[in-house]
């Protein structure tokens, strides 16, 4: 399977010089990475090439790394049902560079493509309908950047009062703090604990 993975790979990027960037087999997968301007050809000659046909799509996602100049990557899962293959195409872009959209080559790539969008704010261009998926109308941020506070910015609650749902910058009822919990002074004692030093005839 791995010998049959590499020569795939080889085979596709001699057909796709100016496009692939490299390729490696690992845990029994082919991965690619693609230059992001050539992800819309890399991807209809994935699906139509006889040596390939990966005809069907099963993941679009992103990962943010915020120390790049290109902070995100955007990941492409496809399968080969007739030739039993799975395969990964990488690429890079930033916050204001938009990717080609392939949904006119998969249909279903229309919601991977939004949930990229809402979670990690990655653009993509020619999209049929780019608008958040997940989250609420008039959500501010992308939730899913590694720079997106964890407590959120907004919590939401239903005031009887208004009988709406009413949104509210988010309120902590205790400030952070740092525990030491080496600290004879913070260190939590957990009932048994005082036998963890004792010598072995006591702990009995």
């Amino acid at each position: 399977m791995s010998q049959a993975l590499e020569d795939l790979g080889a085979h596709i990027k001699a057909s796709m010089t100016s496009a692939i960037e490299g390729a490696s087999v690992a845990f029994g997968e082919l991965t690619l990475t693609a230059r992001a301007d050539q992800i819309y050809p890399v991807i209809k000659f994935l699906r139509d090439d006889p040596r390939c046909k990966f005809t069907t799509m099963i993941d679009i996602c992103g990962a943010d790394y915020p120390e790049r100049g290109k902070r995100f990557d955007v990941v492409y899962h496809l399968l080969s049902m007739q030739l039993n293959h799975r395969i990964r195409i990488k690429i890079e872009t930033d916050e204001e560079t938009a990717v080609a959209s392939i949904a006119d080559i998969y249909p279903c790539a229309d919601w991977f493509e939004r949930e990229a969008f809402d979670m990690y704010g990655i653009l993509f261009a020619n999209h049929p309908d780019l608008r958040r998926l997940l989250t609420d109308y008039g959500f501010q941020g992308y939730p899913l950047r590694k720079d997106f506070p964890l407590t959120g910015h907004v919590e939401v609650r239903y005031d009887s009062e208004q009988q709406r749902v009413v949104y509210e910058p988010v309120k902590l009822t205790q400030a952070f703090r740092n525990f030491d919990f080496l600290s004879p002074w913070e260190g939590m004692t957990l009932p048994g604990d005082e036998k963890a030093g004792a010598p072995p005839e006591e702990k009995k």
